[in-house]
C-alpha cells in the first residue's frame, strides 16, 4: 500500500558507488521517479540526484539504513506526515554520521519531551551546553555540513549521463 510518499536528496556520492546506489534504492521500494545523476560541482568525482518515491509507511527508515552503509555519501530521506502520523527525516554525512527527526507538516523537527528534558540535564544550568544540546536534538551540525552541497544542487546542472530508471 502506497499511503506515503518522500523524496530522497543525494547531496553527494562517489561516481563509482552509482550502480550499487541504485541497485539499493530499487530493491526497497519499486515506485521511484528516475534518478538523474549529475556531477557534484563542490566535490570532484563526486556526483548527486534527487529522487521521489511513494511507498508504505516506514520506508524512509529501510532507505536511510540502506544507504548509510556506504559512508561516503552525503544524503538526505523525507517520508511525508499522514493522518495521525509524524513525518520524518534522516540525514547522513560521512563525519558525523545519521541523524534523525520527526518533522511536522511543514517540515519542521519535533523535537520531543524526553530529548528536552535530556538536553536540560546534561546542561545543568549552563546556557551555552543547553545552546549546545538543543542544536544536536535540532540537526544543526547536519544542516550546517550539508548546506553548501544543497546550495550546489541550484548551479549549473551538468548530466552525469542519460536519465536511468531504476524502476
Amino acid at each position: 500500500m502506497n499511503d506515503v510518499h518522500g523524496v530522497i536528496h543525494i547531496h553527494s556520492c562517489p561516481l563509482a558507488l552509482v550502480p550499487q546506489i541504485e541497485w539499493t534504492l530499487t530493491h526497497v521500494v519499486s515506485s521511484l521517479a528516475e534518478v538523474e545523476w549529475v556531477q557534484q560541482t563542490i566535490e570532484p568525482g563526486t556526483v548527486r540526484a534527487t529522487v521521489s518515491w511513494a511507498g508504505g509507511s516506514g520506508i524512509a527508515a529501510r532507505f536511510a539504513s540502506a544507504l548509510r552503509g556506504w559512508e561516503q555519501t552525503r544524503f538526505e530521506v523525507w517520508e511525508s506526515t499522514g493522518i495521525n502520523r509524524d513525518g520524518v527525516r534522516y540525514v547522513h554525512t560521512p563525519d558525523l554520521g545519521i541523524f534523525y527527526t520527526l518533522t511536522d507538516a511543514t517540515g519542521n523537527a519535533v523535537v520531543g519531551e524526553d530529548r528536552l528534558r535530556y538536553a536540560l540535564e546534561m546542561a545543568d544550568g549552563d546556557i551555552v551546553e543547553l545552546e549546545r544540546e538543543l542544536s544536536l536534538a535540532l540537526g544543526e551540525p547536519w544542516d550546517t555540513e550539508l548546506e553548501p552541497y544543497r546550495r550546489a544542487a541550484g548551479d549549473h546542472i551538468v548530466p552525469l549521463r542519460r536519465k536511468t530508471s531504476v524502476v
